[in-house]
């Protein structure tokens, strides 16, 4: 069997593949991409980058790229409770890194950094199916390519198949999972009436629903509606499309925003618990993006963490030759960042998605504290993980101290 060497091999050339791919090939590594997936089709993926992301692309050099293939900045975040509109926010001149949402078609997405990181240098091969990865001083990955197996070495293996794939386990992490609480259903949507520069997020905590929609231009936008499990259903397939629409509608949306909607993609729904490896790097392989830590999705914060990964890891393997000690300072550095996303998370989906007498009284008492305080509400969703938080934090947010 041919073995073939490379400096890094991605397992996976969807957005952190493609992304790791184009950066670290232009700074003359020799980078290869074994992607499962010969053609990418629609299946329900993030296609918000939020403001903290979107800085994130900048410093990478993607964000050009991004907006190549379609891709589009939103500004302004509109966000309501029901049908009433309670802010209307400029994102570049309100977020921390004063940048805009950038929203884009996920497929498209995909094969435009693919083909960034071709041109980069990178050797990418489609329809790769890999069979298994072996770790240590030498780290391989076998994968048949073309239908002939083949062997391929690399000084560093990056898992970036995403969060239901095997790699992470083939490669000896341990999985870690939030119990279940939320549930994810997204579509493509044509024909929608809203403004399409801005963000929407409807809020109706006594039914437990957060509506998202962000609108890629011409009529189209992703919609989401995120519910609690405790509803007892799906929304998956085209039967389900109308109760999504409901669901919408339930949440806050106006009716006559899906007067003329019409459904320009599949309807699925994904589960919201999060999922991630601690310290996401040993003996050669580093995990990033959904891999490496898979946040709930209710937030969107996925695509935004994904590229805080792939800077993150470029900047400490060309900060040290030793690699091995570079995965390692990834790795602690993205443990650092993923626990104060997971743990904003968590209270964000406390307080705002429960429902029920006690969670109805936890909402006023933290309402008010809000009102009183600005700093207490956070703003992890939009900024990113600025600072640690701790137990204080926690007590301010949920209006305790």
């Amino acid at each position: 069997m041919a073995t073939t060497s490379y400096d890094i091999i991605t397992v996976g050339g969807g957005i952190a593949g493609a992304s790791l791919a184009k950066v670290m090939a232009e700074k003359g590594a020799r980078v290869l991409v074994l992607e499962r997936d010969a053609v990418f089709r629609d299946r329900v993926r993030g296609e918000a980058i939020m403001p903290w992301g979107t800085a994130e692309a900048k410093e990478l050099g993607i964000y050009d790229t991004i907006l190549a293939s379609g891709g589009r900045d939103l500004p302004w975040w509109d966000g309501y409770v029901g049908a009433h509109r309670t802010s209307h926010r400029d994102l570049t001149a309100t977020s921390y890194p004063k940048e805009a949402v950038t929203a884009f078609y996920h497929p498209t997405g995909q094969d435009w950094l693919l083909r960034a990181a071709a041109e980069a240098g990178a050797d990418i091969r489609k329809g790769a199916r890999v069979l298994g990865v072996k770790t240590g001083k030498e780290p391989t990955v076998l994968a048949q390519v073309d239908g002939a197996e083949v062997e391929f070495r690399a000084r560093l293996i990056i898992g970036a198949d995403g969060r239901d794939a095997p790699f992470r386990s083939w490669a000896g992490f341990l999985v870690q999972h939030d119990p279940g609480h939320t549930l994810v259903a997204g579509l493509l949507l044509d024909n929608v009436h809203v403004v399409d520069d801005t963000s929407h997020a409807w809020l109706n905590p006594e039914l437990g629903l957060w509506i998202l929609m962000f609108p890629q231009g011409d009529g189209r936008i992703r919609g989401y509606v995120c519910y609690g499990e405790a509803a007892g259903f799906r929304l998956t397939g085209e039967g389900s499309i109308p109760r999504f629409l409901e669901e919408s509608i339930k949440g806050g949306v106006p009716e006559s925003h899906y007067a003329k909607a019409e459904p320009a993609g599949p309807l699925a729904t994904f589960d919201g618990a999060a999922s991630w490896v601690d310290h996401p790097y040993h003996d050669g392989v580093a995990l990033i993006g959904a891999a490496g830590g898979a946040p709930d999705p209710t937030w969107g914060q996925g695509l935004s963490l994904t590229l805080r990964d792939v800077r993150v890891l470029r900047d400490a393997l060309l900060g040290d030759d030793n690699w091995d000690v570079a995965g390692h300072s990834y790795a602690e550095e993205h443990d650092r960042y993923y626990k104060i996303i997971h743990d904003v998370e968590l209270w964000e989906t406390q307080l705002l998605m429960e429902t029920g007498e006690e969670a109805d009284a936890r909402r006023t008492r933290a309402f008010a504290a809000w009102k009183e305080d600005r700093t207490k509400q956070l703003d992890v969703l939009l900024s990113g993980p600025v600072s640690d938080v701790d137990e204080r934090t926690k007590m301010r947010f949920f209006g305790d101290e």
